[in-house]
């Protein structure tokens, strides 16, 4: 029972935070209502895999796929070029389900060369340390506005959803930290149900919504229509997969710092890691939904929840897999309140927090990882109030590094650091030969 219970909490866990991406998108191209209900279900869908592939064959840790944030981006970019650069929203769909499937080929690349394995080592604790601050950082502002009830359509505050937010946000903080060990073991669960409770009641909750009459709905392969493989998007694809490497490789290294695995060979680990994110891309061209990442915040779910074990976690992905096939039960969830899962997911990152700083402490040269540290921030918090429409005119490669806080800042960590390292070994090579 107890296996059971934690799998239902990895699944509404999966969700909630998956969610908002495949409707922000369907909004963009202007897909309609049975569009959109035919997109989330596909995206829900490839997750479930994808975390079930990586559970079994690849990292083989319980963290969870969600839909990539570079990916998302680029989607949005690739948007307003409809009746610009192509025909169509329609015909730059198709680009984009090309430009995934390549980008799983180039995952494999890097697997099967072993370059993959080559760029873990230049994820050192400073690294970790400027990777996981700025992922926090970047993602508190959607926190906080999701919890003031702030959206497209709302732009001030809400004080209802603010309170509402506020209850949830103390329910998730006190089980948490609870002392009765079940209890903090589930807080995330009993926190969910609560605080969609609590919306229901003062009526901020969205109606349910179905647009697929069949009971069961198997996701379509190529809805949007046959691929096209763009030159411009696989050189975007190339790089997008350095990106999504570099996103692989620190939620991977946060979860082996939460739950140390000593049976496992590291390279090996990383290389079967890659070959199953050639996968789990593929499978989000071949069924038009959106590439899947492995995410940093499972590290301070399985922090906060204390559950270490493999087995609930692909368990929950097996529930994520079978409830995305049934549509009503898809609408069901697609009405959980934003604003709950941003309070919920704020109580969990604030572990994420302690993180960072455990990884700072490793470090054996503070003066340098407080330098590499400084530059790094600067750049990624400050790129983050750069506003997106100042990257209109910018290659699509440069406007998804330079609008990306975190990718931006984690590239100027590891290539400041591997500077600082390569002055240093010059200068005792310098000083060995005099």
């Amino acid at each position: 029972m107890r296996n059971y219970l934690a799998a239902f909490q990895w699944m509404a866990f999966m969700i909630a935070g998956s969610i908002a991406a495949p409707i922000a998108i369907a909004d963009l191209f202007q897909l309609s209502p049975d569009q959109t209900a035919g997109f989330i279900q596909r995206t829900i869908f490839i997750l479930g895999i994808a975390a079930i592939i990586q559970g079994v064959i690849g990292h083989r840790l319980p963290i969870n796929e969600g839909p990539a944030g570079l990916w998302w981006g680029v989607f949005a970019i690739y948007a307003g070029f409809s009746g610009t650069l192509y025909d169509s929203s329609g015909e730059i769909l198709t680009i984009l389900q090309g430009g995934m499937i390549f980008s799983g080929i180039f995952f494999f690349m890097f697997a099967i060369t072993g370059w993959l394995t080559k760029l873990t080592k230049l994820f050192t604790p400073t690294v970790t340390f400027v990777y996981l601050l700025l992922l926090i950082l970047q993602l508190s502002g959607s926190f906080i506005k999701g919890m003031f009830g702030i959206t497209k359509d709302q732009p001030t505050i809400d004080p209802l959803v603010l309170l509402g937010s506020l209850f949830t946000f103390s329910i998730a903080l006190y089980f948490s930290n609870h002392n009765i060990q079940w209890i903090k073991r589930y807080s995330i669960i009993i926190a969910l149900i609560i605080g969609w409770l609590t919306f229901i009641f003062i009526g901020k909750t969205v109606s349910i919504q179905d647009y697929d009459t069949h009971f069961i709905s198997l996701p379509e392969l190529f809805a949007f229509g046959k691929p096209t493989f763009d030159i411009g998007m696989i050189v975007t694809s190339f790089f997008i997969t350095l990106l999504l490497i570099t996103n692989m490789i620190a939620s991977i290294r946060v979860m082996e710092e939460v739950k140390i695995q000593n049976n496992e060979e590291p390279k090996k680990r990383y290389s079967m890691a890659g070959i199953a994110s050639g996968f789990n891309q593929l499978l989000g061209g071949f069924f038009s939904a959106i590439g899947s990442v492995p995410i940093s915040g499972a590290a301070g779910f399985v922090s906060a929840t204390r559950i270490y074990a493999l087995f609930p976690f692909i368990l929950g992905s097996v529930f994520v897999l079978v409830i995305s096939l049934f549509p009503s039960l898809m609408s069901i969830m697609a009405t959980l309140p934003a604003p709950v899962g941003y309070a919920v997911t704020y109580v969990i990152f604030i572990n994420m927090v302690g993180l960072a700083l455990v990884e700072f402490k490793k470090e054996r040269k503070q003066d340098r990882a407080m330098f590499v540290s400084g530059v790094s921030l600067i750049a990624g918090v400050g790129a983050m109030f750069v506003p997106s429409n100042a990257f209109v005119n910018t290659p699509v490669v440069v406007a998804s590094i330079l609008n990306n806080g975190l990718i931006l800042g984690t590239i100027v960590a590891i290539v400041t650091e591997q500077f600082l390292l390569w002055k240093n070994n010059r200068e005792i090579t310098t000083q060995e030969n005099t």
